[in-house]
Formats: structure tokens, sequence, C-alpha cells
């Protein structure tokens, strides 16, 4: 089946489906905010932090490769698409659950299955990721993506927005642990309900021209990234500016030692953020033509070198503190959408799968670093975590440069 112009407007459609309903249930579930204050409710400290960072971010990147040896083989992606959302679904209703039974439950055994249902949530989504990215790169025109991303960046922007206003009332609410088994609850029907949209993908079919092993899978990496200088260099940045998504649940933790951690705070910051990706969305959506790929990166390690320096400057000051996430916002979203649209733009349809799990897995400080950043904070304190992460997004500037994209991007 080939790409028709019908056929990419449906898709174009359908993957707005998902990412509508998407965003209605990021805040119930987000990464930045809700998972880590839900670990610091339940009784975690900074090192159970930096695993379950890792494991968020980084840990489950590593999957990627192994699930991208296992899709390239497979000409048609959509169905192990729907299977990896599915298992996604089904953990962060089980985490409903958990917190629903947590009155019975000692604090160790919570910790335990916070644990061990935020990795299936993660890896499942590494899966997804994989097959999405494929799916996304070859259903739609080459010259509908930018749109397709700025498009996104709006709709996500107001429902991120209207989900924010709503977790932080249920925040407030209900008391701990009820208000948690809520939030999972809501995000796994809104993510189940995200999948529809998938079901609709007209995928046309990638050529597999041979089937390869795991192993020698593994053994294409090497060649690949010697091949393509531009897949180096996006590696480095993606290691290097990546860090600032790292560091945003230290942000809350550090919060927590200076002000506490009431839900009332918990709301704000991701109201905050919220209205920072608001901003970058509307921004985004506005100037798509006449932004570039290589520009955004480089107005991102900008904003993600600010967080940590902030934080330490405005510690004791909480309402200035809360208006830091705005910034985080907008980092976040602004680096979202230029490394996904640079990874588009340096690989085909031949081996975007490959290059999809060869970021997963090269994102390697990106996995590392939540696990030594919660020992140094315990030994040490957070400012030499900080200001290393802050001075470590802005060498990404060196990559950035030379990073090599088409005309125009």
């Amino acid at each position: 089946m080939e790409l028709t112009e019908k056929n990419s407007k449906i898709n174009f459609n359908a993957f707005l489906w998902h990412s509508t309903f998407l965003a209605f249930a990021s805040n119930f579930m987000d990464v930045d905010t809700i998972i880590p204050s839900m670990l610091i409710k339940a009784g975690g400290n900074s090192i159970h932090l930096g695993f379950l960072t890792a494991i968020m971010l980084g840990g489950s990147s590593l999957f990627q490769l192994v699930f991208a040896g296992f899709l390239s083989n497979k000409s048609l992606k959509k169905k192990y698409l729907l299977f990896a959302i599915n298992f996604r679904v089904a953990a962060l209703i089980s985490l409903s659950l958990v917190f629903l039974k947590s009155g019975s439950l000692n604090s160790d055994l919570i910790i335990f299955l916070i644990f061990f249902f935020i990795s299936i949530f993660s890896f499942s989504g590494s899966f997804a990721g994989v097959s999405y990215t494929d799916i996304l790169g070859k259903a739609v025109k080459e010259e509908k993506r930018l749109k397709f991303f700025s498009t996104k960046q709006i709709i996500n922007s107001i429902g991120i927005f209207a989900s924010a206003l709503i977790v932080r009332q249920m925040l407030r609410y209900y008391e701990y642990p009820i208000n948690y088994s809520v939030l999972f609850l809501c995000a796994g029907v809104l993510l189940f309900i995200a999948t529809f949209g998938f079901w609709r993908i007209k995928e046309p079919p990638s050529i597999v021209k041979v089937k390869i092993s795991l192993i020698k899978f593994f053994k294409l990496i090497p060649s690949e990234i010697k091949k393509n200088v531009n897949l180096k260099y996006y590696l480095l940045i993606i290691n290097s500016l990546g860090l600032g998504l790292s560091l945003l649940p230290f942000v809350i933790l550090y919060a927590k030692v200076n002000f506490g951690l009431s839900y009332n705070l918990i709301g704000n910051f991701l109201l905050f953020r919220t209205i920072g990706m608001l901003i970058a969305g509307l921004l985004l959506f506005k100037y798509s033509k006449k932004i570039k790929y290589k520009t955004l990166l480089k107005i991102s390690l900008i904003l993600g070198s600010l967080p940590p320096i902030l934080s330490l400057i405005f510690y004791n000051t909480q309402t200035i503190y809360q208006l830091i996430f705005i910034v985080s916002g907008i980092f976040v979203a602004s680096y979202s959408i230029s490394v996904s649209g640079v990874l588009l733009e340096i690989s085909t349809n031949e081996n975007r799968v490959i290059y999809a799990g060869i970021s997963g897995a090269g994102n390697i400080l990106t996995t590392l670093f939540p696990l030594f950043a919660g020992i140094l904070i315990d030994l040490f304190c957070f400012h030499v975590v900080f200001i290393t992460v802050a001075l470590i997004v802005l060498i990404s500037y060196i990559f950035v440069v030379k990073l090599q994209c088409k005309p125009g991007t």
C-alpha cells in the first residue's frame, strides 16, 4: 500500500486523536511532578528517586535497542504499537489499585510495587516508541511533519493545561492515598481512549530487505554511527542536553527540603509547568514555518540550563521557585519537538527503526545520571549536582552547531 494524500490525511488526524487524549492523560501520570511526588509521599528518598528517574528517562530507552532489533524485521508495526500501549494502560490501572489498597500494605511493599509497575509502564513505552516513530515517519508525508508537530504541540498544550487544573484540584480534594489512586485510574482510562486513534492508521509496509538477528543488529550500530555523522552528533546532543530533563524530579525534591511538599505546591508545580508548555506550543505553532530545528535546539539548551541555577538562587523564595516550572515547561516542549524532528530528518524509511533504537540505547548519560545524582545528593549537596548539569547542558551547544539538518530545517 502506497502512501496517498488521502491516507496521509487520515493518519495525520489519527495521530492527532492519540495526541489529544494523551495530552489529557499526561498530567495524571506526569513523570516530572506526579510520579516523583508520589514516590516521595510513599516514603522514598533521593536514592529511590534517582533509580526511578533512571528507569523512566533512561533505563527504558536502553530497551529500545532490543525492541528495535526485533521490530526491524517487521514490515508492519501497528499491532505491536497497540499491544505496547495497552500494557501501559494495564500498568496505570494496577498502580491505581496499589494506592487504593495501600492502607493494608507496608511502605516497603508500596515502594517495590511502584518500581515494578512504573518499570512495566516505561519499558512498554519504549517498545511503543520505536513503533510510533517508524509509523509516523512513513504514514505522514514529509512536507506535513512539521505542521503535525506544531499542531500536536498546540493541542497538547491546551489539553495539558485543562488537565493540569483538574489534577491540581484532585490533589487538594482527595486525601492520600486516594488522590493518587484516582489520578492513575483517570490516566489509564484516557490513555485507553487515546489508542482508538491508532486503530484508524493506514500503515504503509516497510521494506525489509534482509531479516537480521539481534546480534547482527547490535553489530550494525558502530557502522551506522560511522556512516552518518549526524547520528553521532544527535547522540551527543540527547546525552548532554537531555540531562535537563533528568534533573527536574530533583528540583521537586529540593523544594521538599526547603519548603515541604504540600499538595497545593505539587499542583502549582504542575500548573506552571503546563503554562510553560502552552506558551511554547503557541509560539511554535505560530512560527513553525520560520523556526528551524537547530535554532530550536539552541533555545532549548539555554532554557535547560536555567532551572538548576534558578533553583539555587531562589531556594528560600517559594513564590518565585514555583515560576521556575514555567521555564522547565517551555524547555520540555521545545526539546521534545526538536529532537523528534531531527531524528526524522536524519533517518530514512529503511533505517528509521534502527536509528530509533540507537537513539534510545545511546542515551547512556541520561540513564546513569539520575542514579549518581541521587547518591551524590545524599552524600554531598544539591549545589554540586545542579551546577554540573547546567554546565553539561550548555556544552551541548558544540554538538548542535555541528549538526547538519536538511535545508530549511
